[in-house]
């Protein structure tokens, strides 16, 4: 699937939540090839930052050639983002990374923190795909307010958790499921290391097929710096060492294939 750099035009930007910003793209080139679990990298207009900042895809519009990123300000770049208006343009480079083996019945998706916003497109591939609501289970972990929820209600049965205990589950994912008794044949998650690390085992321990979608800090973002590597089980055809490049081997692995 070949990336392509183009200057996509502001469709709508707004903020969701605290510091957290959903963006619509007019980007035909890169909405025609992607899908659930790429990312695409995301340029500054300021000179002086020349890297990239990669953000997962929250919706891919093929029919309108529209994507939406949603993100969290988290520096000066993604504080640059969230002054764009409608209209204005912005370079991007994509569909980059691979995505999800779209695979399983009674799918679990699990997103923590920012990485809710690309369940919301995995959600609605499996529901295209014909998975039922009432066999779609999304767990969510906030922080605190949910964002994305009614979104994800219109396809799937929902349940959450977040870290002080006003929106669903006191602590994480992983204790909704246990409080819930939430089973499935596939998880899909995305969020923080800590978070993927205690998926990951418990899909081990209960002999469920897990695949997790990696957060890294990126350099180039198309495979040639090795600045996103993780330690991975094979001898990685690039490097010739025991690592995975996140930009370009992932960011979606199964949990087996990886270390973390």
């Amino acid at each position: 699937m070949s990336k392509v750099k183009i200057k996509a035009i502001v469709v709508s930007h707004k903020e969701i939540d605290k510091d957290i910003y959903s963006l619509w793209l007019k980007a035909p080139e890169i909405a025609k090839e992607a899908v659930c679990g790429q990312f695409v990298d995301v340029y500054t207009a300021d000179s002086s930052k020349l890297l990239p900042r990669p953000i997962s895809l929250c919706e891919i519009d093929k029919e309108e050639g529209s994507i939406r990123l949603v993100y969290r300000i988290a520096g000066k770049g993604t504080e640059q983002f969230s002054r764009l208006t409608a209209y204005d343009t912005v370079e991007i480079l994509g569909p980059c990374g691979n995505g999800y083996d779209m695979k399983g019945e009674k799918p679990v998706l699990m997103g923590g923190g920012i990485g809710i916003p690309p369940m919301l497109e995995t959600a609605k591939t499996l529901s295209r795909m014909g998975v039922s609501k009432e066999n779609l289970t999304v767990v969510l972990g906030f922080r605190d307010v949910p964002f994305l929820l009614e979104e994800f209600e219109e396809i799937a049965t929902v349940y959450m958790s977040s870290d002080s205990g006003n929106t669903g589950v006191k602590g994480t994912v992983l204790d909704a499921v246990r409080e819930y008794g939430i089973t499935g044949d596939m998880i899909y998650a995305c969020g923080p290391t800590p978070m993927l690390r205690a998926i990951k085992n418990y899909a081990q321990e209960n002999g469920i097929k897990a695949q997790i979608s990696l957060e890294e800090k990126m350099a180039c973002g198309i495979g040639a710096c090795l600045a996103c590597v993780c330690k991975s089980k094979d001898i990685d055809d690039h490097s010739k060492v025991l690592n995975k490049r996140i930009c370009k081997d992932g960011p979606c692995f199964y949990a087996e294939e990886v270390e973390l």
